[in-house]
């Protein structure tokens, strides 16, 4: 959902994609689908988003690198193995980037001249705790080996201040380093760090030599941090000076032993999941929202967002990522402990009708039809790995700032979405499309819950979202 100019169009802003397990748009995923009963219908809103990246492709143990030297730490997350993974729980996620060109107004964008020399510090907030960590480093969209010559994760005490004795050396395959080929990811070695839900932890990440152009998130309300020379063991963080509202190589966060969640939920989707129109650096985003909920009930789960702002569903984006079938594997799938995804896709394929250019392509072919087909593909890939699929209907976009809107897409949206209700392919239903409508005019954002693009949830929006969703879901 990012046409035009302005923060939101500058940080990449949008919903969805998909396909899934048979072949759809040319993508084929081997799943096979399992029926199920009609949905239970839940007003609430969810106007999440679609990620895309590239293909599930990962590094195995004993795996060789290029050159011919083994690269140390590679775990197997193959398909169907990374899930149960000896009780480890995704607590923390981001969609993985091709590298692109662009600033926004929240800061640098460091993905297309990548590190060398560097030390990259990253806070996230983690959903749920336990007694030890270990993070997902990826080069899934690299060009040259990722060497990585050291990692660390502590307690954030606040922008790149960790707190003194927190810090814990992360390992791969038991060495300091590892080197991680092109198009693949690395998990490291658990590390003994007792965490609770909703803590914030610093992630720091060394690169001696020039790492390229860098597998990357774009768009984060978060703030990462680098500086020159090795600081992994620096507590101070005062040579952290240069920010970021991007992640860059970081893709996970996950926990097991005491006090770890047992399940997760994965929400995948676009600009919505992203948190486009959230306040930064204050955690309103709908994963967090949704965090919160389970802590403050005291559930034990798991929240990871999936979400790539301008996703979407039916067709590639040099700027805004891959169908979702490309990366329904590896960013929902794969990820260790997820029992249920909230899926939202769409809303970028439509909007692309009125406003397409370079990063959102309009689809000649477009139809309710292959969009439905492809909800259908991601329903089916989750249920053959046992996951319950909720849908999300398409938040009004009439009102957008930018050209988004036409009447044609309109007529799309309310075909998509009364599928997404009545027609009994998702476990359950949030119903965003109502409760953040204009009761004057549903087919516009509901007044006082939408940012000032006119189309995305401000942080009362998401605020609503997240107390419309059930609990129940995982």
């Amino acid at each position: 959902m990012c046409q035009g100019r302005g923060r939101w169009c500058d940080r990449g802003v949008g919903p969805g994609t998909g396909s899934g397990p048979y072949r759809v748009e040319g993508v084929p995923v081997r799943f096979t689908g399992v029926g199920r009963p009609g949905p239970a219908v839940v007003v609430a809103g969810v106007l999440v988003g679609v990620v895309a990246a590239g293909p599930a492709a990962h590094a195995r143990a004993g795996e060789t690198a290029p050159g011919g030297k083994a690269a140390p730490g590679w775990e197997a997350v193959r398909s169907g193995e990374a899930a149960p993974a000896r009780g480890w729980v995704a607590v923390w996620g981001a969609a993985p980037q091709r590298p692109v060109a662009g600033d926004g107004e929240s800061g640098p964008n460091w993905s297309r001249e990548g590190f060398a020399g560097e030390s990259v510090r990253q806070v996230v907030r983690i959903s749920a705790g336990g007694s030890r960590v270990r993070i997902r480093i990826s080069n899934v969209y690299g060009t040259r080996p990722l060497r990585v010559a050291g990692a660390a994760v502590g307690r954030s005490a606040g922008e790149a201040r960790v707190w003194p004795g927190s810090t814990r050396a992360l390992r791969f395959g038991g060495a300091a380093s590892t080197v991680i080929p092109p198009g693949r990811e690395a998990l490291s070695d658990a590390a003994p760090l007792t965490t609770s839900p909703l803590e914030k932890l610093a992630v720091t990440l060394r690169f001696d030599g020039a790492t390229g152009p860098a597998t990357f998130h774009r768009v984060s309300t978060a703030t990462a941090y680098r500086a020159r020379g090795n600081r992994l063991a620096d507590d101070a963080g005062e040579a952290f000076t240069r920010r970021s509202a991007s992640w860059y190589h970081l893709t996970g966060v996950e926990t097991s032993g005491a006090g770890a969640p047992r399940r997760a939920v994965a929400v995948f989707g676009d600009s919505l999941v992203d948190g486009v129109g959230a306040t930064p650096g204050a955690d309103r985003t709908y994963p967090d929202g949704l965090a919160e909920r389970y802590a403050g009930a005291g559930r034990r789960v798991g929240v990871v967002n999936a979400g790539i702002a301008g996703n979407a569903l039916l067709r590639d984006s040099p700027c805004f990522g891959d169908r979702a079938a490309k990366r329904f594997r590896r960013d929902v799938l794969d990820r260790p402990g997820v029992s249920a995804v909230i899926i939202h896709l769409g809303g970028n394929d439509i909007g692309a009708r009125k406003a397409g250019n370079a990063c959102l392509r309009p689809d000649p072919k477009l139809s309710a039809r292959r969009l439905i087909d492809a909800h259908k593909a991601l329903i089916r890939a989750a249920r053959a790995r046992g996951l319950k699929a909720v849908g999300v209907t398409i938040l009004p976009m009439k009102g957008a700032l930018f050209p988004f809107w036409s009447e044609p897409g309109e007529r799309i949206r309310d075909e998509v979405n009364r599928w997404i209700r009545t027609g009994g392919a998702y476990d359950e239903v949030i119903d965003a499309a109502r409760v953040l409508a204009d009761p004057a005019d549903p087919d516009r954002p509901r007044p006082g819950h939408v940012y000032a693009d006119g189309l995305h949830p401000n942080d009362t929006g998401y605020h609503t979202l997240t107390a419309a969703t059930p609990l129940t879901l995982p």
